[in-house]
Parts: C-alpha cells; structure tokens; sequence
C-alpha cells in the first residue's frame, strides 16, 4: 500500500482542495455521478483511458473524503452504485465553472499542453 513521505500540507482552502480532489479522475467522476452514471461499469465507459483499478482508488478516496456514498446491493452478481452526498453536491457548481472556464480558453490551453508535451519529447 502507497504511504506518503510527506505529509499533506493543510494551511489553507486551496491546500484542502487540492488533497480532496488530487486525482487524475475525480473531477470527471464526481461530474459524471452527478450526470446519473452510478454503476462502476458506467463510470468506466465513459472514462476509458482508466484503469478499473485506479477509477476504484479514487472511487474510495472520494467515499473517504464524504463526497460520495456507496450502496451494495445484496443481489447476484453483487450491483453498487455511487451518488453524491450533500456534501460533494456542493462541488458541482464549482466543477461546472472550472468546465466553462475551460471551455472559454480551450485553444489557448490546447497550444499550450500541445508545446508542452513537444518539448518534453525533443529532450
């Protein structure tokens, strides 16, 4: 099991944020449960480039931190599905404006993601 060297640092708003939502795939997951996707393999399908194993760390990670909920079925074969707690509702408009502002400078960010990992490759 991962255990960090450093410890989290938790001095501000930003620094709490950052520790809930570091994750390659918890945006995207928290918006996509938000949007009804609730089934893992839901989850997985319209995140394709993840990994069952990592969607699932971060799927924890998200329960650990009170922003989602997990409900086990008792059926078989065994059915869970995610959903927001009030809590990670609350994210959702911040996510949506982080999205617009995305939306609004894609170009920009995609010529300089698109230099970035040019550079990167002629070293």
């Amino acid at each position: 099991m991962y255990e960090r060297k450093i410890p989290p640092n938790l001095n501000c708003g930003l620094d709490l944020i950052g520790e809930v939502l570091y994750g390659k795939w918890k945006i995207r997951l928290l918006w996509f449960i938000n949007e009804g996707f609730l089934r893992p393999s839901e989850l997985q399908k319209k995140i394709p480039d993840a990994s069952r194993r990592v969607l699932n760390i971060q799927l924890k990670e998200l329960e650990e931190h009170d922003l989602i909920t997990k409900k086990i079925y008792a059926v078989v074969p065994p059915k869970v599905e995610y959903s927001l707690t009030d809590f990670g509702k609350t994210l959702i408009p911040v996510i949506a404006v982080l999205g617009e502002w995305g939306d609004k400078n894609e170009e920009h960010l995609r010529t300089v993601i698109f230099n970035r990992l040019e550079n990167r490759a002629e070293k």
